[in-house]
């Protein structure tokens, strides 16, 4: 007999069912329905998180739970395009042969190993421990072994690695390190202009994540009532404006409960109270929102009407979003009429607005803080299929105002081809307009450019990247 025949066996280790982290579970769960379905994170979190507090109870997931699930989702699809290269240099295939769930599982590992303060053993095994439970203890080992080489080196050594020096591929460099398809980065620098220092200011600002912001509905409620929410401050420009600084939860201040506040970002404000300022000669009766869903400019655009005596309009092409518009307009203080109608084929007459407001359907690329996933969805051939939408929506705005009246033309993108081009291309079809200078209608802001339109900036305002054109038809 052999002496190995001899050895005792070692006795095997007994089986150990995976342990559910519910935190975990459910960032996962957020992250398959943003790939699987095109879902929005914004609009998936939510129900999760509500599903976890009903299923686990409040002892068992409370609000530090909902933060770091919150973190977890946010910052792996702001970082993905940096964790995806880090990844890529830890297997031995191609990304795209590397089944989606195993990435996603990778991702949130390796954005808590180099995008957050959990510890490295920890951050290890609960992904190992993630992996388990929802793909295998098979391909769990896979996963263990690519996050022990991830945690080998931290973020700024991995982004020497990974990152193509700035002097040979400036834009590659920047997509990279700051997580930003290269396209998108190209595009943004186009639109900021000059060097370095601002394009690195904006593309850091979109990886941060923002504050939950409210707006105080005139006639409805006040600010003074919204600061008396705890860790509430006050708004940067607009005065309807009350910043949540500590992330808060909307849903808990009775007066968006109400309808009476609404969630909304500072420079959304500031668009519809630009088209506010203008000076009007002659009546001021009746205005239009001819975008409006999902309600937001809207609702502030029917109050501030109202204090004035003046009608809104609200038109929203797809019937769903109408709804929308109308629970949002629902209480206004004074008449506002809301309607389902495609803005390029209008059923209203022409000339019958004192002032338009055409917030266009763009590519989103100013709410990148806010909609992360959104920079990984966008191609740049997306352009081509917004802009014929978008130059017709401006010529029903400037066929529908009257004479003397106040077009403002807004996208929640920077990106040219979305903003000055449209402007340019659309008013050389009528001559009698003339460009209004924008930033005289928000007083008190600083770094509003050379105008006369105005572009927003999240690294600069604190707001989304809006832009707003200002036109007065002027025969």
């Amino acid at each position: 007999m052999s002496d190995q025949s001899r050895r005792p066996r070692k006795p095997a280790k007994p089986y150990r069912r995976p342990q559910k982290d519910p935190v975990r579970i459910l960032a996962f769960e957020a992250l398959r329905a943003v790939d699987e379905r095109d879902a929005y994170a914004n609009l998936v979190l939510p129900p999760l998180l509500r599903k976890a507090r009903e299923k686990e109870g409040p002892d068992k997931f409370d609000g530090r739970d909902a933060a770091l699930a919150t973190e977890l989702v946010y910052g792996t699809l702001r970082r993905q395009g940096t964790y995806d290269a880090v990844i890529a240099a830890c297997v031995d295939r191609p990304l795209r042969e590397v089944d989606p769930p195993v990435l996603d599982v990778l991702s949130l590992g390796v954005h808590q190993l180099l995008g957050t303060r959990i510890p490295t053993h920890a951050a290890v095994s609960a992904s190992v421990e993630l992996a388990r439970v929802v793909l295998g203890d098979g391909r769990a080992k896979f996963v263990n072994a690519v996050l022990r080489k991830v945690a080998q080196h931290d973020l700024d050594g991995w982004l020497e690695q990974i990152a193509p020096p700035y002097d040979d591929d400036p834009e590659d460099h920047l997509a990279v390190v700051h997580s930003h398809p290269r396209w998108v980065v190209s595009a943004l620098w186009d639109s900021l202009g000059g060097g370095r220092a601002g394009i690195e200011e904006l593309l850091e600002a979109d990886n941060e994540r923002p504050e939950v912001t409210l707006v105080a509905r005139p006639g409805r409620a006040t600010a003074d009532e919204l600061l008396r929410e705890e860790a509430a401050v006050p708004g940067r420009w607009s005065p309807y404006a009350v910043r949540l600084t500590e992330g808060g939860e909307p849903g808990a201040v009775d007066a968006v409960r109400e309808g009476r506040a609404g969630v909304q970002d500072e420079g959304s404000q500031l668009v519809a109270l630009a088209l506010a300022n203008v000076p009007l000669e002659g009546r001021d009766e009746k205005w239009l929102d001819g975008c409006a869903g999902p309600g937001g400019k809207a609702a502030l655009l029917a109050a501030l009407a109202a204090e004035r005596g003046a009608t809104l309009l609200a038109s929203e092409k797809q019937p769903h979003r109408a709804g929308l518009v109308a629970k949002a307009l629902h209480g206004n203080p004074g008449p506002y009429q809301v309607i389902a109608a495609d803005g390029t084929r209008p059923p209203w007459r022409p000339d019958s607005f004192d002032r338009v407001l055409m917030d266009v359907p763009c590519t989103g690329l100013g709410a990148l803080r806010r909609r992360p996933e959104a920079r990984w969805r966008r191609r740049p051939e997306d352009l081509e299929g917004f802009a014929p939408l978008q130059r017709g929506l401006l010529r029903t705005a400037l066929e529908s105002v009257r004479v003397g009246g106040v077009v403002g033309y807004a996208t929640c993108s920077p990106h040219l081809a979305e903003t000055r081009a449209v402007v340019s291309d659309v008013l050389k079809q009528f001559p009698e307009t003339e460009l209004i200078d924008a930033r005289a209608m928000l007083p008190g802001m600083p770094m509003l450019g050379e105008g006369p339109d105005v572009q927003l900036w999240p690294h600069l305002h604190g707001t989304d990247a809006m832009y707003l054109a200002l036109i007065r038809r002027t025969g």
